[in-house]
């Protein structure tokens, strides 16, 4: 109910009005095991009488001509009806059974005041005593590397990243963590001696490599990072990426002003009091299962290496967007999409586009770190019995793991998918119904995938067709397991739906001139549905990301922004019920986006 009016009350002809900024009705039944005929009706009925009950409490000062009072403690009205659960008046008019409205003190405001909405941005009383919260920053590039090294995973990741990853941060390394700069530096020389001999790498990266193998790369260069000038390292890792070199002399940076602001949009400044209603709370749902695998820990460093640790809000208001209402015409986004995905990244509303769109061309160097880190979770729990999935959407490739649908890898062809196969064990792979690139069959043949697939080989791919009941082909000389051949036309058709859900009817960053930003926040966002789809249902049902993005996209929530948290309360109910017992709604500290805050959820 809001702003309901009381009616007028007196015999002067002037109108009393009683407004109500927020109400909550809450019906309690003791004893018995039925709410009666009609629950609902109760309800309203309560509803509909509280206006007369609250015009005829405070009849005394809606009379008087005094000046207007402002109550702002919460009052408690309690309201007990008749034996058969009705609300009417008694025979001789009076109030039903029992009315009792809890002391309140009033607040006279002064006449000259200016009527205003009332400002939900304004400090709670609470928390006008609270202390300033310490200052936060996000971690940096060196700490997620050194973490990644303690885990052993170092290896792994370098060998996924491309060199224009590798070498953007190598200087954020250089002086901070001169042992992990090396191993940057030594993948880089690795992959250059692959192409040419030790004799074309140019000095003194030749002096200092001279006689060391592969394995003895990263102890030889520690010595010369320790001692080198970091601006010589760094021009060193450009020229074994680029084989011309830099130019002789590089032109002066020109400082690039940020993109103008759309009309009515605002400037990126964070919330930190007030609260919003959004209609969704899904995007806040994310949240925790993506802390579980540490991708969330990894967004600051990453971001901070390339000193974009303040644009985190806009890399949260894309992956919001992957899981808010689709995208009409590929780009045009509802009122109500724009003021969830900005609560979620704690800015004012709306988000420019201008802004995400020069975001997803600045990050890109980044995105494949946090891409491997996602990936290496997925590729730590999959059982080599289960397949893989591949198909072909938004000009690319997509890995994922048959069996929950959880996301592993995006890449341009199926070469860059083998070592994602590998460190899932070597599993059947199962090609799905898409637009594959060409030579995708042999690239998977030739590497010993052992392959299925319903789509219909090329001319020369190494591919037999199988007796089965629909078309049908596997790798040449594999012996394929008649369980995957059974459960293809299952996956693909899962598959497909999700591709559609996440991919094509939702654009996170639609004016961008690459996919790097999309595709990234999609396998954010579809390990975070597949996350819970997984930990509430499977015991039930076959678990999909879209049961998730389904079930909780209405999910209405009011979000409360704080100095030191954001609180998102969400209605009790069954869908509350899951995700508690779930573990689903457990607090999630240090939100890079959100400045350090701690997020967490109630109920009400």
């Amino acid at each position: 109910m809001s702003a309901p009016t009381a009616p007028a009350i007196g015999g002067t002809g002037e109108s009393g009005d009683i407004t109500v900024h927020r109400c909550t009705v809450t019906v309690v039944r003791r004893g018995g095991w039925s709410w009666g005929p009609d629950p609902r009706g109760l309800v309203r009925r309560v509803v509909d009488s509280l206006p007369e009950l609250l015009a005829d409490h405070f009849a005394e000062r809606l009379a008087a001509d005094g000046p207007d009072v402002e109550i702002t403690e919460p009052l408690i009205v309690t309201v007990r009806p008749g034996r058969n659960g009705t609300l009417q008046q008694a025979t001789n008019g009076g109030p039903p059974v029992e009315v009792h409205f809890a002391p309140v003190p009033m607040v006279e405001i002064p006449a000259d005041a200016p009527d205003a909405e009332p400002d939900t941005d304004a400090m709670s009383f609470e928390d006008s005593f609270a202390a300033p919260p310490e200052p936060w920053t996000a971690p940096s590039a060196a700490a997620l590397f050194a973490e990644l090294a303690e885990r052993g995973e170092l290896d792994a990741l370098l060998a996924l990243l491309p060199d224009e990853s590798v070498r953007a941060y190598l200087p954020a390394l250089l002086g901070a963590d001169d042992t992990t700069a090396a191993r940057l530096l030594a993948e880089l020389v690795g992959r250059a001696l692959v192409t040419r001999p030790a004799e074309a790498l140019p000095e003194p990266l030749r002096t200092a490599v001279a006689g060391s193998d592969a394995a003895d790369l990263p102890r030889t260069l520690a010595a010369y990072v320790a001692s080198a000038n970091p601006e010589e390292a760094v021009r060193l890792a450009r020229t074994l990426t680029d084989p011309l070199g830099p130019p002789a002399q590089e032109p002066p940076a020109i400082a690039v002003a940020p993109p103008p602001l759309a009309p009515g949009a605002t400037a990126m400044a964070p919330r930190t009091t007030g609260e919003v209603r959004v209609w969704s709370a899904l995007p806040f749902l994310l949240a925790g299962p993506l802390a579980r695998i540490g991708y969330l820990d990894a967004i600051g460093p990453a971001l901070a290496g390339l000193e974009l640790a303040d644009d985190a809000p806009l890399f949260a208001a894309a992956l919001a967007y992957k899981v808010l209402g689709s995208t009409a015409r590929g780009w045009r986004r509802t009122e109500r999409d724009a003021e969830a995905a900005a609560a979620f990244a704690g800015l004012h509303p709306p988000v420019a586009e201008e802004h995400l769109t020069a975001f997803a061309r600045q990050v890109r160097p980044a995105l494949p770190v946090l891409d491997g880190v996602l990936a290496l979770s997925v590729c730590r729990g999959h059982d080599p019995a289960d397949p893989l999935l591949i198909t072909g959407a938004d000009d690319a490739l997509l890995l994922v793991d048959a069996q929950g649908m959880f996301p592993i890898a995006w890449a341009a062809d199926a070469a860059g998918l083998l070592p994602y196969w590998q460190a899932c064990g070597r599993p059947t792979v199962l090609l799905c119904d898409g637009p594959l690139p060409p030579g995708t069959l042999r690239d998977l043949a030739s590497a010993g995938v052992p392959f299925l697939t319903g789509v219909r080989p090329l001319r020369g791919d190494p591919a037999t067709r199988l007796p089965w009941r629909t078309p049908l082909w596997a790798a040449t000389g594999t012996t394929p397991d008649p369980r995957s051949a059974a459960e293809l036309p299952t996956h693909a058709e899962r598959f497909a739906a999700m591709v559609t859900a996440l991919v094509t009817e939702r654009r996170a960053v639609p004016l961008a001139p690459d996919g790097g930003l999309e595709h990234t926040v999609t396998l954010a966002a579809a390990l975070g549905l597949s996350t819970v789809a997984w930990t509430l249902w499977r015991d039930r049902e076959t678990p999909d990301p879209l049961l998730a993005l389904h079930r909780f996209a209405d999910l209405e929530a009011t979000v409360r922004f704080e100095p030191a948290a954001v609180r998102v309360r969400v209605p009790m109910g069954r869908r509350h019920a899951d995700l508690l017992r779930g573990g689903l709604l457990a607090d999630v500290p240090d939100v890079v986006w959100l400045g350090g805050r701690t997020l967490t959820f109630s109920a009400g």
